[in-house]
C-alpha cells in the first residue's frame, strides 16, 4: 500500500469469507484501501488482488493468527500507526460439548474472539481520537443477546457487546462511532467451518452477507451502538431481553442449536 495514498484505511480482520469478505467490498467500493489480516496468505492475495480489479483499492496484507500473542500484537501495532475503520470480524465457533472439547481450543476461541477484540480496539483508539474521527465495528451475534448458541462463543459475544455498549459512553463527543453488530444466521462458511449442522433451520431465519453488512454501515452513521439486522432477529432479542430465562433456554434450544456446541 502506498504511503501517498490519500484513500481512508480500513483494517478487517477474517476477511477472506463471509461477513469479513463483504465488509472488505463494500469498504472497497466506498473509496477504502484495505488492511486485510488473516491466517491464510494466499486467500488474502487473492482477495487484495480482487479488491484492486474491482475497486482500485489497494491492500496490505497481514498474515497471522489472532489466537497468538505474536500475531495480534503485528496487527495492534499497525493500528497504532492510524487506520480511519476498524472492522474487527475475526471469530469462530467449535462443535461439541464443552467439557469434551480440548482446552487449548477452548482458550484459541476465547482469544480470538474476545482478546482480539479488546487489544485491537484499544490500539485503534488513540489514534482516531487524536484525529477526531473514526469508526470501529465490533462483530458480535444475536447470541450474546440470547445465549444459548453455545456455551462459550454465547458468553465472547456478551463480552463484545458489553464491551463495545460501554465504551460507545466514553466515545460520545470524540468525533469515534463504534457498534456492536449482532446478526444471526447468515449464509457464510461459519457454520461449516464449526461442523454445525444448520439444514433443518427454518428458512426465515437466514440473511444474506449484504443485508447485513448494508444494515451494519447504515445503522453505524445513524449512530446506533447496538445493531440488530432482520425484523426476525430484533422481535427475538427483544423477547431474550424481557421474558423469563426458562423461556429464553426454550427458544434457544428450538432456534439455536444449542446442543453439540461451544
Amino acid at each position: 500500500m502506498s504511503s501517498s495514498s490519500v484513500r481512508p484505511v480500513a483494517l478487517v480482520t477474517g476477511p477472506t469469507s463471509g461477513l469479513g469478505s463483504g465488509f472488505a467490498n463494500k469498504l472497497g467500493s466506498l473509496g477504502y484501501d484495505l488492511v486485510l489480516v488473516a491466517r491464510d496468505a494466499e486467500r488474502l492475495d487473492a482477495l487484495a488482488e480482487d479488491l484492486d480489479r474491482r475497486y482500485g483499492a489497494q491492500s496490505e496484507i497481514i498474515a497471522v493468527d489472532l489466537a497468538t500473542e505474536a500475531g495480534r500484537d503485528a496487527v495492534a501495532q499497525r493500528l497504532e500507526k492510524g487506520v480511519q475503520f476498524l472492522v474487527n470480524n475475526a471469530g469462530f465457533g467449535l462443535s461439541g460439548e464443552f467439557w469434551s472439547i480440548d482446552p487449548a481450543d477452548l482458550q484459541a476461541q476465547l482469544d480470538v474472539n474476545v482478546t482480539a477484540v479488546m487489544q485491537l480496539t484499544r490500539a485503534a483508539l488513540p489514534p482516531m481520537i487524536a484525529a477526531a474521527k473514526g469508526k470501529i465495528i465490533n462483530v458480535a451475534s444475536v447470541a450474546g443477546l440470547v445465549p444459548g448458541r453455545g456455551s462459550t462463543y454465547s458468553a465472547s459475544k456478551s463480552y463484545v457487546v458489553a464491551f463495545t455498549e460501554g465504551l460507545a459512553g466514553g466515545l460520545a463527543g470524540t468525533g469515534v462511532r463504534i457498534q456492536a453488530l449482532c446478526p444471526g444466521f447468515v449464509h457464510t462458511e461459519f457454520h461449516e467451518r464449526a461442523g454445525l449442522e444448520m439444514e433443518n433451520l427454518p428458512k426465515m431465519m437466514w440473511l444474506d452477507v449484504d443485508q447485513v453488512v448494508t444494515t451494519s454501515l447504515h445503522d453505524l452513521e445513524s449512530g446506533k451502538v447496538l445493531c440488530i439486522p432482520g425484523v426476525q432477529y430484533k422481535v427475538l432479542s427483544t423477547v431474550g431481553r424481557v421474558a423469563p430465562k426458562a423461556v429464553v433456554r426454550r427458544i434457544s434450544s428450538t432456534f439455536g442449536k444449542g446442543r453439540g456446541r461451544t
